[in-house]
């Protein structure tokens, strides 16, 4: 059908329109960097008199939040008016703001203490254009402390080149990024999932639901907010036999160790703000799918896996079952979708 079309017409259209969506997306991120820049401005000077901190602060956040958040959505939730807040305080001047770097790099490199450090994130970040996955993963393996006290830097740069090699930024990035969606006020659900990775939600919650083994769905997409870090989980399921939650993550790829450490995390936010005092511990399970490969894992805290291999596996699906099941639902929408 393409046989007729000449290559290096198709080559010059994708180009165009490559660069387009990338400025489009650039020019969101700058505006929202430079907005929240100028909200966090507005609640130092004015509700917090100049000061970092003040009696009232908390009262006045949460008001001003409900009243922003109905009329320009979740996006100025408590959470990120904090982030706001903090984001001006960690950078009183504008100009020293990157317009390369998205306003989740930012709140990424505000929890670095070390000024130095932060700095040097920061510009690193700028140079080598880091994504927000690769920017998190050298602030999370400390790359900067381990570079300063190495005497031989070459391991530990070769190292950090090749693991953001796997974590280039794309395009798509920009236009699923949960803080974007909430800055434009749009539905997270209906952007952020491709067709295959809304499809595979779909079947697996129904998947789930019709085993008969006490699920009932709780949520989608859910936000979970801890200080200056939001999250999303995919699915959140309850088991009334169980009496504890359900946490999916599912990945369009490879199984990492990352992977499994932010599951951790998630089941132990759920466990704190969560959790009812009757409840068992949460569990999680992360589902990783590739065209014709799939991954289930549970992830389960270590002090839990006796618990959790007498009482919970009986009553779960099992890995193998997943697997199965996420293979056979990927072959049919690949073919939906001609793929």
């Amino acid at each position: 059908m393409t046989d007729s079309i000449p290559s290096q017409l198709l080559d010059d259209i994708r180009q165009i329109v490559t660069a387009s969506r990338l400025a489009v997306a650039q020019t969101v991120n700058s505006a929202m960097v430079l907005t929240y820049w100028q909200v966090g401005r507005l609640i130092v000077e004015y509700e917090q008199q100049g000061q970092v901190r003040a009696g009232y602060g908390k009262k006045q956040l949460e008001q001003l939040s409900q009243v922003l958040q109905a009329e320009f959505g979740k996006g100025f939730d408590v959470s990120n008016l904090r982030n706001m807040r903090q984001f001006y305080l960690t950078f009183p001047i504008c100009e020293t703001l990157s317009p390369k770097l998205s306003w989740s790099h930012y709140c990424k490199v505000m929890r670095v203490d070390n000024p130095k450090a932060r700095d040097w994130y920061i510009a690193e970040s700028v140079a080598n254009n880091w994504s927000v996955r690769a920017l998190d993963r050298q602030i999370g393996t400390l790359y900067y402390e381990r570079l300063l006290s190495s005497a031989d830097q070459e391991p530990v740069i070769g190292e950090a080149i090749a693991k953001t090699d796997e974590l280039k930024p794309d395009i798509k990035d920009y236009l699923r990024d949960p803080y974007i969606l909430d800055f434009l006020n749009l539905p997270v659900t209906a952007l952020v999932e491709s067709a295959i990775e809304q499809g595979l939600i779909d079947n697996l919650q129904h998947f789930l639901l019709e085993l008969g083994r006490g699920f009932a769905f709780v949520a989608r997409q859910q936000r979970i907010s801890v200080e200056d870090q939001d999250f999303y989980l995919d699915l959140v399921f309850y088991n009334f036999k169980l009496k504890c939650f359900l946490l999916i993550d599912l990945k369009l790829g490879r199984l990492s160790h990352q992977d499994v450490g932010q599951m951790d995390t998630y089941v132990r936010i759920y466990d704190q703000h969560y959790k009812g005092e009757d409840d068992n511990p949460t569990i999680g399970l992360i589902l990783c799918s590739e065209k014709s490969a799939a991954v289930a894992k549970y992830s389960v805290l270590a002090d839990r896996k006796q618990l959790f291999a007498s009482k919970y596996l009986p009553l779960l699906p099992s890995e193998e079952e997943l697997r199965v099941e996420l293979l056979r639902e990927r072959a049919l929408l690949q073919f939906e979708e001609g793929e």
